[in-house]
């Protein structure tokens, strides 16, 4: 049962090379599908820099959506201050509290704990 198939190295890396093609274009595609179902959204490069250097999440996301602090606690329903305590570090925030501004935000929890 155990059939064997010796190939050579050069074909074996070709063949290689376009599965690796074929998952990106996959994964591509699923991308594209999840933006244009409303799923997904692009994050303009300024943000996503904010974001891989350190800055709070949910000051960036606060900031991409053109809100203040007093905005975003008010469409939340928690307190500006609760906004404001998180954006610097000084609390983390209840679970519940960070389900309310994602769910303002129009992002999920994960995408706040990054």
């Amino acid at each position: 049962m155990n059939e064997m198939v010796t190939i050579p190295r050069e074909e074996y890396d070709r063949l290689r090379a376009a599965a690796e093609d074929l998952a990106d274009l996959q994964a591509h595609d699923r991308a594209m599908s999840g933006l244009a179902a409303g799923e997904e959204e692009l994050i303009p490069a300024d943000f996503a820099n904010r974001l891989l250097n350190g800055e709070s999440p949910l000051r960036v996301y606060r900031d991409l959506r053109g809100l203040t602090q007093a905005e975003l606690a008010a469409n939340a329903g928690v307190g500006r201050v609760t906004v404001a305590e998180i954006e610097t570090g000084r609390k983390q925030g209840s679970a519940g509290t960070l389900h309310a501004l994602a769910g303002a935000l129009g992002i999920t929890v994960d995408d706040l704990l990054a």
